[in-house]
């Protein structure tokens, strides 16, 4: 089995900053793509921002030049820099993964349990 696990949420002021993790454990035959999504109350999930395994990077208009996806290959583990923080930020995180494991001969998508962002003065 494959686990996402999302850390660095928490309640900041407007303006501020805050870093989120994401490691992924488990039979890890290698991860392609990563990406960090959003949902905020009575709104769908959207993605924020994605970094292919080589580093490309691409991020929704809404948090570009505030946010910064990156990625560490060797400790499987994305971060999300958000820096300028609007309430409008404020929503439950999600980190998904593109993975191979081990036994498998195919890539699926696996979702973190979720971080709460919440911006506020």
């Amino acid at each position: 089995q494959v686990q996402l696990v999302e850390s660095g949420g928490g309640l900041v002021q407007p303006g501020g900053s805050l870093r989120l993790s994401c490691t992924a454990s488990g039979s890890i035959f290698n991860i392609n793509g990563m990406g960090w999504h959003r949902q905020a109350p009575g709104k769908q999930r959207e993605l924020v921002a994605s970094i292919s395994f080589g580093g490309i990077t691409n991020y929704a208009d809404s948090v570009k030049g505030r946010f910064t996806i990156s990625r560490d290959n060797a400790k499987n583990t994305m971060y999300l820099q958000m820096i300028s923080l609007k309430p409008e930020d404020t929503a439950v995180y999600y980190c998904k993964a593109r993975v191979r494991r081990l036994v498998d001969r195919y890539e699926r998508d696996y979702w973190g349990q979720g971080t709460q962002v919440t911006v506020s003065s």
